[in-house]
């Protein structure tokens, strides 16, 4: 196909600002986005490298590498049945506020504000989370070619510099956003063919393909096979958020009722296919199954590259999957602070009048791309004195941003009168689409509540194996009905500015 001539591109600028005042707002943004930048924005917030990565160590205790292949194979399909379901919806409300917006025009106020509440914080515990875990490989690489020694407090330290320069960069403007994004496309892609490519042509030794497919390990304290099997199931599940980061940059996005769409679609469709062929390259490589999970790094994934590659080559694909996790962070608070300006515009933050505003030079939010790292930062802090806490705190990411994409389908399917779909839809498959995506959320969401591990000896779980999620999802609520009673219901509004309201009228919330 070929590329949009300049006056295409302006005639579908012109009609992407013509349907966003016809939702009731008018256009501030810049749509310096094209379709391959909104793809690569939420294939980079999923990052293979990144989710798979993380919690490797996790999915090699919980079932192991039976669980973790095939595990990811359903989870990609059903994250992809999600994430097409939502698409349709992006497709008709393409603008920066996504999730909330669409829960609000088809189930009414109280359900976009509680939706947005939910979606703000999970996108918050995913900045804390993910940047906190690209510290701790950070940390580890630093180990490894310095002997540096990563306490809490320099961990915490390192994390601080990410934050920062992730905001830097993201006040420079959209533009140079979607360039980083596209880089980390290739970047990703690139990064999994070496490390996949050099597990496979350098040890000498590998596992046989009936450990790799066929391996179930338990490590949890549970003895119920299947009940750790499903626990498995949350690497995958984990690794699969934030591509909702393609309907939040939609106004900044050309053509964006079909290429924010397609940007959902295509970028779990390609997650899929690669963090398949990444794990299962880790898998095979394995030298030392209980060594790996035991490393004296902290970190897997730098074992069997230790083991299996020797210590120079091990750095190298270390620094390799940093770079591809600040691609990550980097395209996340992109999406947070976004989410920040949209709900700060419809009234729902304290404060709002100071989250929406804008740079005059680069119409980029500044102070909400401030908060949505400010906010990270404190969530970050109690692991100085308990990981534990740590943990429970950045569960607010998955047990927050997961509801979320199913209460805008469930409402499209409830209130399918209300629907009006856009470009790109599913056509009559549409509301069974739905309902298999929101029994899928809902069966994870509960996933996510369960018990994870059983330390040996205990009757029942104990505070440090105990899981949080459960009281950060309930804390959520709460947060978001108190906000709701006492300021919600008199400054929130969908859409806040009113059809005829002119850019000027505008210019005064604008720095």
């Amino acid at each position: 196909m070929s590329r949009p001539t300049p006056h295409h591109r302006a005639q579908r600028q012109k009609a992407d600002e013509a349907y966003l005042r016809e939702l009731g707002y008018e256009p501030v943004l810049t749509r310096r986005m094209g379709p391959f930048g909104n793809f690569a924005l939420s294939f980079s917030i999923i990052s293979v490298l990144s989710g798979c990565m993380t919690l490797f160590g996790f999915g090699l205790v919980t079932g192991g590498p039976a669980v973790m292949l095939w595990g990811w194979a359903l989870v990609g399909l059903m994250v992809l049945v999600v994430g097409a379901a939502l698409a349709e919806v992006t497709s008709a409300y393409p603008v920066s506020g996504a999730l909330y917006f669409m829960a609000n025009k088809l189930g009414g106020p109280r359900w976009g504000y509680g939706t947005g509440w939910l979606n703000l914080l999970g996108l918050m515990g995913g900045m804390a989370g993910g940047c906190y875990g690209t510290a701790l490989f950070t940390g580890a690489w630093l180990n490894l070619q310095w002997g540096f020694t990563p306490t809490p407090e320099r961990t915490l330290m390192i994390f601080a510099i990410i934050l920062l320069l992730l905001a830097t960069l993201n006040l420079f403007g959209v533009r140079l956003v979607s360039i980083l994004n596209s880089i980390s496309v290739w970047w990703h892609l690139g990064g999994v063919a070496v490390i996949v490519g050099a597990l496979a042509l350098v040890p000498s030794h590998h596992q046989p393909a009936s450990f790799v497919f066929g391996e179930f390990t338990n490590h949890t304290g549970w003895s119920n096979p299947l009940y750790v099997g499903l626990l498995g199931l949350l690497l995958a599940q984990y690794t699969f958020s934030g591509y909702d980061a393609s309907a939040h940059l939609s106004e900044e996005t050309e053509h964006a009722q079909v290429s924010a769409a397609r940007g959902i679609v295509r970028s779990i469709f390609w997650s899929w296919v690669v963090g398949f062929v990444l794990l299962a390259g880790m898998l095979f490589a394995i030298q030392d199954y209980a060594g790996t999970m035991g490393s004296a790094t902290g970190v897997p994934p730098a074992q069997i590259f230790l083991d299996a590659l020797g210590p120079t080559a091990a750095k190298a694909l270390l620094l390799v999957i940093i770079v591809a996790q600040l691609f990550c962070a980097n395209a996340g608070l992109a999406s947070a602070s976004r989410m920040v300006f949209a709900f700060s515009r419809d009234g729902a933050l304290p404060f709002s009048n100071t989250w929406r505003r804008l740079s005059r030079r680069t119409q980029t939010p500044v102070h909400a791309v401030w908060l949505a790292v400010a906010v990270p930062f404190v969530l970050a802090l109690p692991s100085l004195y308990s990981t534990t806490a740590y943990t429970a705190i950045t569960s607010i990411n998955v047990i927050g941003i997961t509801p979320a994409y199913a209460i805008p389908i469930y409402l499209r399917i409830k209130n399918r009168h209300l629907f009006r779909p856009g470009p790109w839809n599913l056509g009559r498959w549409g509301v069974t689409v739905g309902t298999a995506a929101v029994v899928w959320v809902g069966f994870v969401t509960v996933l996510f509540c369960l018990p994870q591990t059983r330390p040996e000896g205990e009757a029942l779980v104990s505070a440090d194996s105990f899981n949080y999620a459960p009281i950060a999802l309930v804390s959520v609520l709460v947060l978001a009905w108190i906000s709701w009673r006492f300021k919600g219901k008199r400054s929130y509004e969908v859409p806040a500015q009113s059809f005829d309201r002119s850019a000027s009228a505008y210019e005064d919330e604008v720095v």
